[in-house]
């Protein structure tokens, strides 16, 4: 299978018409339907229905096409990586994060990486579920993690990061938004979203406040519904400091309890590169200046 075929196929399923198609990728009828014949040969299955008024897809051709469009997708990703890569850069250093606003340095760590290792490229993969695993498996240099999730973990070294503490979030117009600071009783009578993947800290946090009685809890899947949740009033939620992005959209309020997060970056315990502890140490530097930096 070329990468030819996988684009011929793909414009036919776009089209279901061959003359459209091979007009489209600018190669003859013949050319073309000689080509998507000898694909089906090699999958051995009919990928396309033929008859008079053009082409249809097969029910196994349809499911066919669907994962060969991701993978020319990741072939068309990786090809322009390594373009990249090769134009300008010797080395590579990946980080593995759950979202941007994880490492809310990392692009200015970026930055001051670049003025000295400017052959060495920083490479973000954001990676909400699975993270951990590819680590493991060596596709990525630097894991951001949670140190409650790193313990036990063999050949590994895990570099302290900074520790992040529990917001309130709210409306801005929320009358709880004009608060320093925000205690248990403040929450009564109002609704807390819950749920979502939430880190075992602030689980017994959410838990602690529910078996008040006193506070209703509306369960929701993740983080990204519970902001859309209270942007439409439904209720407020608790979150770790690590995941404001900054933007205003939201009320950040500190939530009194001693409950924190510890944030780490792991690396592999054979992994000596120069480049890598200089990267490391320009985001450590970054997050100690970061005195009065709300996390």
């Amino acid at each position: 299978m070329t990468t030819k075929q996988i684009d011929y196929c793909i414009e036919l399923a776009r089209t279901l018409n061959f003359s459209r198609a091979a007009d489209n990728m600018f190669v003859s009828q013949p050319t073309f339907s000689y080509q998507i014949k000898l694909l089906e040969e090699e999958v051995g299955f009919s990928i396309f229905e033929r008859s008079g008024k053009g082409a249809s897809l097969t029910p196994a051709g349809s499911q066919f096409v669907n994962y060969l469009s991701g993978m020319r997708a990741d072939l068309k990703r990786a090809i322009e990586q390594g373009q990249n890569f090769s134009a300008k850069y010797k080395d590579v250093i990946s980080i593995s994060l759950m979202v941007r606003q994880a490492v809310y340095f990392l692009p200015e760590a970026m930055r001051l990486f670049a003025e000295s290792f400017p052959d060495v490229q920083i490479s973000p993969k954001f990676q909400y579920e699975n993270g951990l695993n590819g680590f493991l498996k060596s596709e990525t240099d630097i894991l951001f993690s949670l140190k409650e999730h790193t313990r036990q973990i063999p050949g590994i070294v895990v570099h302290n990061l900074f520790t992040s503490n529990i917001y309130l979030i709210t409306q801005r117009d929320d009358p709880l938004a004009e608060k320093n600071l925000i205690t248990e009783v403040d929450l009564y009578g109002r609704t807390l979203m819950v749920g979502g993947g939430s880190p075992a800290a602030l689980k017994a946090v959410q838990h602690r406040l529910i078996s008040t009685g006193k506070i209703r809890y509306f369960n929701s899947p993740d983080h990204d519904t519970t902001l859309t949740n209270v942007a439409a009033g439904r209720g407020v939620c608790l979150a770790p400091g690590f995941l404001n992005d900054h933007s205003g959209q939201f009320a950040w309020i500190p939530f009194d309890c001693k409950e924190s997060f510890s944030c780490v970056l792991c690396t592999h315990k054979d992994d000596n590169r120069p480049s890598l502890k200089a990267f490391l140490d320009v985001l450590k530097e970054l997050y100690r200046d970061a005195v009065a930096f709300p996390l």
